[in-house]
């Protein structure tokens, strides 16, 4: 089935492909408003509506947790009913599935954590969770099965030892891994970090910890990352840097785009509604590294709205993705960036800093550090062409 997609995520080259692979998690569209202070503002939505009325918006696809397409504890062939279903919209539709993942953060059996609980028969029925719908996953067609360690962490740490929790960390990914290979699946994983919330603490808190723990794993080859906006950003540290990073070890798997402001909750705002330079050079980064994976908007709409303002909040995250990766492009095709660029040497980071074996002549070089010191970086110019652009004074 041919879909249109609005103008703003129309390729312009021929305009009919879909420039960006927008995704909505299931739970983003079928958040019913529901905070820890009060109850839900919006009814509950059908996860079929949803996909059909994100196609009628332009989005690519849709995520989803096991528990947002299957309630706890239904018969098997309830079950297999609803995937049906649910797959047959998908079809209908043309949407794909970017990313599958599993709740395990949800039932009170979590509480203490699921792969790293204290309890040994948590983790393995956590394991055993997810390798049920990493099955569902796989028929579906997901590309990315993301990790979530929401629970997987502590408040008391004298009753969790880290080397240990890691060890069994890694073990479940492995296990999980082999899994996947054993069945022919082909699926990626990623590992999606969080410094806090609703754990005190939890294990992998940012990219950074996730990326090296990535590395001790079975199959490394397997597992990248899954960056949120909102995540890093409550740590106090740049989304920006954390996604460089990512795509520079090559495991930007996925990635999660919401808007949050430091020393907050987790607020999951609407992509953009924070911080607009900072989201500017995030979709530059993206744009210019070529990162063609699924953009998926974490994020629900305020719990002021309506089921209309649902629809709105999608309308705006893509919206403002597109909008921005034009002023990027214009950003970057400006003669005076260009010139901007030149003065604050930034090609030049792209160079090699030795070439073969220049021992003397570095140590030789070193004495020039005094005249060094007297050249300016003109970054003031560079950085206020960038408000420029952003105010659409240029």
């Amino acid at each position: 089935m041919t879909r249109t997609a609005p103008a703003a995520a129309l390729d312009q080259r021929d305009g009919s492909a879909p420039r960006h692979r927008f995704t909505f998690g299931l739970w983003t569209v079928g958040n019913p408003g529901r905070d820890p202070f009060g109850g839900p503002t919006r009814e509950v939505v059908d996860p079929v509506d949803s996909v059909h009325k994100l196609a009628e918006l332009g989005a690519w696809g849709v995520s989803l947790h096991d528990d947002d397409l299957l309630p706890w504890g239904i018969p098997l062939a309830e079950r297999d009913r609803i995937v049906k279903r649910f797959k047959g919209a998908l079809d209908e539709t043309g949407l794909g599935v970017g990313m599958a993942t599993t709740n395990l953060f949800g039932h009170a059996a979590f509480k203490d954590g699921a792969f790293t609980s204290n309890d040994r028969k948590v983790r393995r029925a956590a394991i055993g969770k997810a390798m049920n719908f990493i099955d569902t996953a796989a028929e579906l067609g997901a590309e990315v099965y993301v990790f979530w360690g929401g629970r997987e962490g502590t408040e008391a740490g004298v009753a969790k030892d880290p080397r240990d929790a890691l060890e069994r960390y890694r073990e479940a990914i492995d296990v999980l891994g082999d899994y996947v290979v054993d069945n022919g699946y082909d699926l990626k994983f990623a590992i999606e970090p969080k410094p806090n919330e609703p754990r005190g603490d939890i294990f992998l808190p940012t990219v950074g910890h996730a990326l090296h723990f990535v590395s001790t794993l079975k199959r490394p080859e397997l597992v990248g990352v899954n960056p949120e906006v909102a995540h890093e950003t409550m740590a106090g540290l740049s989304f920006h840097h954390a996604v460089g990073q990512a795509l520079w070890a090559d495991k930007l798997f996925h990635i999660d785009l919401n808007a949050q402001r430091i020393g907050r909750y987790d607020q999951d705002f609407r992509f953009g509604a924070e911080d607009l330079k900072e989201t500017f050079l995030l979709v530059r980064l993206l744009e210019r590294a070529g990162y063609s994976g699924p953009l998926a908007f974490d994020a629900h709409s305020y719990r002021n709205e309506n089921a209309d303002g649902v629809w709105d909040f999608v309308r705006g995250c893509m919206s403002t993705y597109s909008a921005l990766a034009d002023r990027a492009a214009h950003f970057d095709a400006l003669p005076e960036v260009q010139e901007a660029m030149e003065a604050a040497s930034v090609a030049e980071l792209a160079l090699n800093t030795v070439d073969g074996d220049e021992a003397e002549a570095l140590k030789d070089e070193a004495w020039a550090l005094d005249a060094l010191a007297e050249r300016g970086y003109f970054n003031e110019r560079l950085d206020q062409l960038l408000v420029d652009v952003l105010l659409g004074v240029r």
